[in-house]
């Protein structure tokens, strides 16, 4: 009998062992990307590389911030697009689970989620950008707003599902309206998950190049204005790296440090701001 239990501890200590072990090796691969990235592009990061303008090819110590201002804008638009949508459309999916409706949406969602990046691109110009005639921050923020709104959807879908309905009747209990129930008890309670899915879709579309290459296309100069082409990260990363100029290919490194430092810096914001106005786990 001892011997038995001895034998069932060390199956259990080997499992164990096992688990961490393989959970600490899905890790390296991001812990060797980070690494490789930092490695070669922290050298190129310094102020001027921020604020400056890209030099033309021969002078050294061009900059980046057409594409931070042009990545700006294009999130910005994306979730303008998206965001409200893709609330509002979970909240339907999650409130109207069995509907006939409910099921083409959500079928929709799913379909959409695995449509390659380069094909919506390829739509957003037949929609935007060759009926107007120009290339634009505005298309390309359309594109990534229709990548981001499936992960969204879902996510806002999935995460409301999990509330207790308890709340919900409490609420309708008390003569609330139903959508002051919706806006005032169901949402802030569910917030943590929502601002999930609204990271992991500015993550899908952080580094997105596709798309943007038949909508934004990209611009060597400072802009603002959402009707003319902007450059980004991704697209300058793209275009750099390519680049037989080693000045071009150490700006590309920069740029991805950049870019991906500008993701941890999102999500950090969006765990202090899911934790500050979390209701209940």
């Amino acid at each position: 009998m001892r011997d038995k239990t001895l034998f069932r501890i060390m199956q259990d200590r080997l499992f164990k062992s096992v688990v961490m072990s393989l959970a600490f090796l899905s890790t390296l691969p991001l812990l060797f990307i980070l690494f490789y990235i930092f490695k070669n592009g922290i050298s190129v990061i310094n102020w001027k590389f921020l604020v400056n303008l890209p030099k033309p090819v021969g002078e050294i110590s061009g900059g980046i911030s057409n594409a931070i201002v042009g990545t700006s804008i294009l999130v910005l638009i994306s979730c303008i697009v998206s965001v409200p949508l893709g609330i509002a459309s979970g909240i339907y999916l999650s409130e109207y689970r069995k509907s006939r409706l409910s099921y083409f949406v959500r079928l929709s969602v799913e379909v959409l989620q695995g449509v390659p990046s380069i094909v919506i691109g390829i739509i957003a110009y037949l929609w935007i950008v060759k009926p107007v005639g120009s290339f634009s921050a505005l298309a390309g923020g359309i594109a990534l707003g229709i990548m981001m709104l499936p992960v969204i959807v879902r996510s806002t879908e999935e995460t409301l599902k999990l509330i207790p309905y308890y709340l919900k009747e409490a609420s309708l209990a008390l003569g609330v309206p139903y959508y002051r129930t919706i806006l005032k008890v169901i949402l802030p309670t569910g917030l943590s998950g929502i601002m999930t899915g609204i990271l992991l879709g500015i993550a899908r579309i952080a580094g997105e190049t596709a798309p943007l290459l038949f909508t934004a296309f990209g611009n060597p100069f400072m802009n603002v204005n959402i009707l003319k082409p902007v450059n980004s990260l991704p697209l300058l990363i793209f275009n750099y790296a390519m680049s037989p100029y080693a000045d071009w290919q150490k700006i590309a490194w920069g740029a991805s440090v950049v870019l991906v430092t500008m993701v941890l810096f999102l999500n950090l914001i969006a765990k202090m701001v899911a934790k500050k106005w979390k209701i209940v786990s």
